[in-house]
C-alpha cells in the first residue's frame, strides 16, 4: 500500500491518501469548472484506497456549488481546499488534491484534463460511486 500524505498550506488540516497504485497509476485530474480553473486544482482518487481528512473544528469551512452534491473542505485560516466530500448512503467518499499532497510532483506528471459539463446529476453520482475513494473525516476539538 503506497501512502500519499499532505496538509493545507497552514497545515492545520491534514490529508492521507492510502493506494494500492503508484502515483504514475493514480495520476491526477484537472477538472476545468469553473472553481478549480480558479484555484488552480487537481484532483485523485482510489476507489479500492482510503482517505483519512483530520480537521480541527475551529478552522473548518465547507463550500458548496452547482449541484450541491458534494462538499469541499476549506481550511477557515488559509483558504486550501484539500479534499472534496459527498456521502453516498451511508459511505463517506472523496477526492484528494493533488497540489497538497506532498508527491504532488509524481501525481501531477500524470493529469489529464476532465471537463463535467452537460453531465446529469444522476450521472455525476454514479461516477462518483465508482471512482471516489472512501474516506474518514475527523473533526478534532
Amino acid at each position: 500500500m503506497n501512502t500519499f500524505n499532505g496538509s493545507c498550506h497552514c497545515g492545520a488540516v491534514k490529508i492521507t491518501l492510502h493506494s494500492s497504485k503508484a502515483a504514475d497509476e493514480l495520476g491526477a485530474r484537472s477538472c476545468q469548472c469553473t472553481f478549480c480553473k480558479a484555484h488552480g486544482a487537481s484532483w485523485t482518487s482510489d476507489p479500492n484506497g482510503r482517505l483519512e481528512i483530520t480537521i480541527p473544528r475551529e478552522k473548518l469551512s465547507r463550500y458548496t456549488f452547482g449541484t450541491g452534491t458534494a462538499e469541499f473542505l476549506v481550511c477557515a485560516t488559509c483558504g486550501v481546499v484539500p479534499a472534496v466530500i459527498w456521502q453516498d448512503g451511508e459511505k463517506l467518499l472523496a477526492v484528494a488534491r493533488v497540489n497538497c499532497l506532498a508527491q504532488s510532483e509524481l501525481l501531477l506528471a500524470h493529469t489529464k484534463p476532465i471537463d463535467f459539463d452537460g453531465e446529469t446529476t444522476s450521472s455525476r453520482l454514479e461516477r462518483r460511486a465508482r471512482g471516489w475513494t472512501p474516506a474518514s473525516l475527523q473533526v478534532i476539538g
